[in-house]
């Protein structure tokens, strides 16, 4: 079976990094399935506008997913995006079944955003030294999920 070969020339260099990725993939994975969760079963006067909001948070999760997918493999580790994966690895709480009130919805996927945005500078801070090329991924995504934190924050202001 062919391997890539990591640029990463320490294998402890590369395990943080590796596990930095992989935390990432995630619970971006997972953001991704609790907003669409949400999306479909909210309800209330605030309704239309949330929804479209939730997709927002669902395509950049998903978009930014599939980069940190990318730069694992570049490194040469394979990436884990597997259901059983994102159940047991996420820091995403349980979301809630059934229709969700509009004040309800916006409270899970603020607090959704906010367990992933502190994993994801533990492990900007984790990259630094190691691969600055994946910290640089790691800060643009951070910054992308606080602006959707920050505005689902007001929504309830």
């Amino acid at each position: 079976m062919y391997v890539v070969k990591s640029p990463l020339s320490d294998d402890a260099d590369l395990k943080i990094v590796a596990e930095a990725l992989q935390g990432a993939l995630v619970d971006l994975l997972d953001l991704s399935l609790v907003a669409k969760q949400i999306h479909w079963n909210i309800v209330g006067p605030r309704f239309r506008s949330i929804h479209l909001q939730l997709d927002d948070v669902v395509a950049t999760a998903r978009t930014h997913s599939d980069t940190v997918a990318e730069r694992a493999a570049t490194l040469g580790v394979p990436p884990d995006g597997r259901a059983a994966t994102v159940a047991t690895g996420s820091g995403i709480g349980v979301t809630p079944e059934g229709w969700v009130r509009d004040a309800d919805a916006v409270g899970t996927i603020v607090d959704a955003l906010a367990a992933v945005i502190t994993r994801m500078r533990e492990r900007v801070a984790a990259t630094g030294k190691p691969d600055p090329v994946t910290q640089d991924i790691l800060i643009g995504i951070t910054a992308d999920l606080e602006k959707h934190h920050w505005m689902f924050q007001a929504e309830n202001g």
